[in-house]
Parts: C-alpha cells; structure tokens; sequence
C-alpha cells in the first residue's frame, strides 16, 4: 500500500505541509531498526540535532528519500562497527538534515554520477534510488540534495535542504 501510494504522487502536484523532521526521520529508522539483523550487519542508526525543526514535506515522499540514503549507507559499510547518522540542523531559511555513514565512501571521479539515472556500483538494482532522491527532493520539495562529502577512510555525507513554513 505504501509503494502504490508513492508511486501515485510522482508526477502530481505534491502536497506539502509542515512536518517536524526528526519525527519523520524517526519513522524510517524504526522500519530499519526492525530489519537490521537479517542483514548480519552491526550498523548503528542515530539521529541528533533540532528536535523542533520543521520543514514543508510531503512525508510519504520524503521517507523514500530516506530510506534510499540508508539502504545505499548499508551497502557500503563493510565492517562490523557501521554507523548511518542523521543531523538536523535549522537555519535561517530552510532546515538541513545531514545524513553520514562510515562506509567506503565514493569514489572522486563517480561523486557526480550518483544522481544519474541508470548509474550503481551495484550487481543488483537499476541505479534509480539516488535519481529519485533527488527528483523528490529538489523537484517536489523545491530544496537541494548533494554529497556533502566522501573518502574511503571517513565515509559519505549527503546533504539535503528543505524550506521551512
């Protein structure tokens, strides 16, 4: 059901209202939460930051992008000891939530290549999960979504910005 509702909202006029965005966040590390150990991987998911922040989201939509940074955080963590953190932070104007990991990080030259369709490191997939990220991101929330930073010894950080109510 929740698929089917997605896919209905791409390609229509979202709605937008204002949605405290940990809460959000929360709700999609809860579902994670509940199928970390049939992955066999010790990954620890942690949200810190404005509790009170609160952006225009269309949660449903907004979930998916999440759901894609962690899915991709998973499979680049290779060790036992991973981390997947989420920082939200409220500035002037818009509210930014940072999502990091402490995978392998991307590689320089396919740091600008994540976010085009067809593109993954993957054996499996279609390479669309990060080109969705951002076409909800950026076309349906009207904010912004890049990587933040990347290395092989730190890991990835993505950065999303929301608008505010």
């Amino acid at each position: 059901q929740k698929i089917t509702n997605r896919f209905s909202k791409i390609g229509s006029k979202p709605s937008l209202v204002a949605a405290n965005v940990i809460e959000t966040i929360e709700r999609t590390t809860e579902y994670f939460h509940r199928r970390l150990p049939q992955t066999g991987k010790q990954v620890e998911l942690l949200i810190k930051g404005d509790r009170e922040a609160t952006a225009l989201l269309n949660a449903d939509l907004f979930e998916w992008v999440l759901e894609n940074l962690v899915k991709n955080a998973l499979d680049a963590i290779d060790h036992d000891d991973g981390v997947i953190e989420f920082v939200v932070e409220e500035e002037r104007k818009r509210v930014v939530v940072e999502a990091s990991d402490n995978g392998k990080g991307i590689g320089m030259k396919r740091k600008k290549d994540v976010f085009r369709p067809g593109y993954s490191t993957k054996r499996r997939g279609w390479g669309l999960g990060l080109s969705l990220a951002k076409r909800i991101v950026e076309q349906y929330h009207r904010g912004k979504i890049f990587v933040k930073s990347t290395s092989p010894e730190t890991g990835t950080t993505f950065r999303i910005e929301l608008r505010k109510p």
